[in-house]
Order: structure tokens, then C-alpha cells, then sequence
């Protein structure tokens, strides 16, 4: 019969007890969350891997000239991020033969060649020029059939390589199949990892997640292969074209008691002015309209830059002054000295019927506010991105009621500085005595919008438009009633 426990005993045990599992429990928990880390660790390396992969692609593609050097400098970036000695990149040709297409030094021919073979581990790269291995032959042949990626930690015993270790020993290898809508188009394989011991399923897991890019990049370099210069350069002006025509807003927010209405057209094939709505919160809307320099292609790209930004900014949005602030710190960084953005923003609240004015080195604010007088507003400010913030002063701001019979004209200075045969320019008196008489008989912002761009079409009939111009009208939804 055991002995009887006494109450201290009890309590002792279940103390243990209880110990024990909070112990069990902890080392679980301990356990579990190393490897969720872990985890999260492998995914944050796999996207700066790929996020890398792809930086480099797109600075090669910019700066090589001829495309079969691309796919081995494509091969020399997969073997430093696999950690392997040697890749090679093979292309499936129409008649089932793979043929090498980019591939490091380290590199044997994995199959003996009818037409040459150097057996110097030096002389390789030249051998490998002659291999051509049949859908379905050897390591790269049956790894393209397959559809099916390899991963072998121990080729002592495959027949299959007995070719290639001849020339350079191979003692691990990982192939993987290139695949487009379930067509094959080329299989990448590496061999040896360069710290002499079998490939891991981590590395094998890289090179898997590279092929997939290879494939993306594989069908770009096939469409510019097959274009010309001229082609490529329509075919980059149609996907900046593209990229504008998305970034536009593509509707006038309704913002009572504000209606707006805007307008851009461009003097070249793309636009570097550009205007747009952001929605801050549901009393506020931050009008913007801005120019950048130059025209065409880099204008675009530095309007589209400015753009994100802003966007990027508005979440914690404090005021004007700050957000030129940031804009101009995020330019100046990012882009050269040659390249610069002027900007006028109009922060609308439609609770408190106020705007708040500021520009940055942009033409001024015309307001209508009586029937017989256009006032120009033009606080301090300079251009974005020209000077770190230390030394581009302050930027003011306006903040006025906005009454029911106000109108507010934003411009760039494309339509004031359009000139006629005469070399004369429309120029800020005329846009504002156009402003004025449309204000007077109460047109819409769209109507007047219409009005002031075909008097700038009548003013220069014959001459080329020489600058992009935009126009943003925003008025009291009582002022054209």
C-alpha cells in the first residue's frame, strides 16, 4: 500500500507538474517561432535575391549591345546567387536540340561533341560551343522532356556525366527546366558549389526561382532580337505612352462645393507635365499639377517619380510646406542635376470651403474672385530637386475661403509661352483677361477650359506646339449657375 501524501506534498507535485509542462510548452512555442523566423528569413532572401536579379537584368539589358552576351552575364549572376561554380543556360532549338546560349568559364560540355572536344579543363568554354544535346539525351535532355527539375548532391555513379568529368569534375549538380505555358523553351543547369559540398535544397530552391525571371527575360530578349533599333525605340516611346496614360487621373473628382476640370496635351510623343488628384481624407483633396523639365521620355519619368512620391507622402500628409520638403529630399537624391520638377499644389476642404495654396518654382495661382478683377497669387518657392532642402529657403503657403462665386485657373507655362509668327508670346495678360471674360458668363471649368485652349490654337495656327501644356480650373459649384 503506498504511503499517504500530505497536503505540502501535493502541492509540491502539482507545482512540478505544472512546471514541467510550462516548460514543455515554452521549448514548443521556442521552437515554432525560431523556425517561422527561419522561414521568414528564406522569404526575405529570396525576394532581394530576385529583387537583385532583376536590377541587374534591367542595367545589362541598358548597357549591352548585343544579346548573346546577355545570357551569359545572366549565367555568371545565377552562379553567384546559387553559390555554384559553373551555370550554363540552354535554349531549345524548333528541331529538339538544346544548345548552350550563355554559360560561365567553369562550365564542361555535359555530352561529347561530334564535332570537337578539348580536353583542358581551359578550353572548356570553347568545346562547349560545339555541344547540342537531343530532347531527351543525358542530364539536360531528359531534364527538358521531363518537365521536371534535377537535384543530384552525389554524380560519382552517373553514367550520364562520365563525358564532362573528363574535362572538369562534376560532384553535384541541379538542373532546372525553362518553362512557358507548359512549353519548354530551355533548361539551366550549375554544378559544384563552391564551398565543395553537395547542393542544398535551399540553393536548389534559388535556382528554380531564377528560372522563372530567365523566362520572363528569355521572351524579352526574343521580341528585341527580332526588332530594330527604330522598332525598339517606338516600342519604349508606346510603353512610356502607356505608363503616362495610366498614371492620369482618369475622372475629375466630385468635391462639392468645388468642381474641377483638367486638361494636358503634349508637344512631343510623351508629356512631362501632369496633374493629379490625391484624396487625403474625406474633407481634403490635394489638387496638383506640375511640370518637369525638358520634354518627352526623361520628363515623363521624372513626372512619373514625382507623382509616387507624392503618394507615397500623403498617409502622414502635416502640411504643404512639409510635403514640398520631402519632395524635394526624395528628387534631389534620385535624380541628376540636369532634372527638376516645378509643382503647384491646392489643398481643397470642402468642410471648411478653404484652399490652401503653395507652389514650387511653378507659375502662379489666377483667382476670380469679382466680376471685374483676376488676381495672380505667387508665394515663395523654389523648384524641386535643383538644391538639398538647406538651402532652398521656405515655402509659403495661402489659405483663403473659397466663396461661392471664386474661380482658381492652374497653368503650366506651355500656354503662356506659346509664340506666333511674330515671335510674340500669348503671355500671363492675355490667359487672364480669357480667364476673366469666361468667368463672367459664368462658364464651366470644362467650357473654359475649352475656350482658353482654342484661343492658344488660333494665336499660333502655324507654329509647331513647342512645350507641353496643362490647364487645371477649379470653381465654386455656385460661381457658373
Amino acid at each position: 500500500m503506498l504511503p499517504l501524501m500530505t497536503i505540502t506534498e501535493y502541492s509540491n507535485l502539482i507545482f512540478m507538474l505544472l512546471f514541467f509542462a510550462t516548460l514543455v510548452f515554452f521549448i514548443i512555442c521556442t521552437k515554432k517561432r525560431y523556425a517561422i523566423i527561419q522561414s521568414l528569413k528564406k522569404e526575405q532572401q529570396k525576394n532581394e535575391q530576385l529583387s537583385s536579379f532583376m536590377k541587374f537584368f534591367s542595367d545589362t539589358l541598358s548597357n549591352t549591345a548585343k544579346f548573346d552576351e546577355v545570357y551569359s552575364l545572366i549565367a555568371h549572376q545565377i552562379a553567384n546567387i546559387t553559390e555554384a561554380k559553373g551555370v550554363c543556360i540552354y535554349e531549345l532549338q524548333n528541331d529538339n536540340y538544346l544548345l548552350p546560349v550563355g554559360y560561365t568559364e567553369a562550365f564542361p560540355p555535359l555530352q561529347r561533341s561530334k564535332k570537337f572536344v578539348l580536353s583542358k579543363p581551359r578550353y572548356a568554354s570553347d568545346s562547349l560551343k560545339y555541344e547540342k544535346i537531343k530532347l531527351g539525351e543525358g542530364v539536360i535532355g531528359e531534364t527538358a522532356q521531363n518537365k521536371k527539375g534535377l537535384l543530384v548532391q552525389d554524380t560519382f555513379e552517373d553514367k550520364r556525366l562520365t563525358e564532362a568529368n573528363k574535362i572538369i569534375p562534376i560532384y553535384t549538380l541541379m538542373a532546372n527546366p525553362m518553362i512557358m505555358e507548359n512549353s519548354v523553351t530551355g533548361v539551366i543547369c550549375a554544378i559544384n558549389n563552391k564551398n565543395n559540398k553537395p547542393f542544398t535544397n535551399t540553393q536548389f530552391d534559388s535556382l528554380k526561382s531564377m528560372t522563372k525571371l530567365v523566362v520572363l527575360i528569355h521572351n524579352i530578349l526574343k521580341v528585341y532580337s527580332n526588332l530594330t533599333i527604330q522598332q525598339r525605340l517606338s516600342q519604349e516611346l508606346e510603353f512610356t505612352r502607356l505608363l503616362q496614360a495610366s498614371l492620369l487621373p482618369k475622372e475629375f473628382p466630385e468635391w462639392n462645393p468645388f468642381v474641377i476640370n483638367a486638361f494636358t496635351r503634349s508637344a512631343k510623343e510623351v508629356n512631362g507635365d501632369f496633374y493629379d488628384f490625391v484624396e487625403i481624407d474625406n474633407d481634403r483633396l490635394l489638387v496638383v499639377i506640375g511640370d518637369a523639365s525638358g520634354k518627352g521620355v526623361p520628363a515623363c519619368m521624372v513626372m512619373a517619380m514625382t507623382r509616387s512620391f507624392i503618394r507615397a507622402n500623403i498617409e502622414r500628409f502635416t502640411n504643404l510646406a512639409d510635403l514640398f520638403g520631402e519632395l524635394n529630399t526624395n528628387l534631389y537624391r534620385d535624380t541628376n542635376e540636369e532634372r527638376f520638377v516645378s509643382l503647384s499644389c491646392c489643398l481643397l476642404d470642402k468642410k471648411e470651403e478653404t484652399v490652401e495654396f503653395a507652389r514650387a518654382g511653378h507659375t502662379g495661382l489666377l483667382l476670380y474672385s469679382s466680376k471685374n478683377r483676376i488676381r495672380q497669387i505667387s508665394p515663395d518657392g523654389a523648384a524641386l530637386g535643383l538644391l538639398p532642402n538647406e538651402f532652398t529657403g521656405n515655402f509659403d503657403t495661402l489659405l483663403f475661403s473659397f466663396r461661392s462665386n471664386f474661380s482658381i485657373l492652374l497653368y503650366t507655362d506651355g500656354i503662356t509661352e506659346t509664340t506666333n509668327n511674330a515671335e510674340e508670346e500669348f503671355g500671363l495678360e492675355r490667359l487672364s483677361k480669357m480667364f476673366l471674360e469666361s468667368c463672367k458668363r459664368k462658364n464651366s471649368p470644362r467650357k473654359c477650359t475649352d475656350k482658353i485652349l482654342r484661343a492658344v490654337e488660333k494665336f499660333s495656327p502655324e507654329q509647331e506646339q513647342a512645350d507641353d501644356q496643362t490647364i487645371v480650373i477649379i470653381s465654386h459649384e455656385d460661381a457658373f449657375i
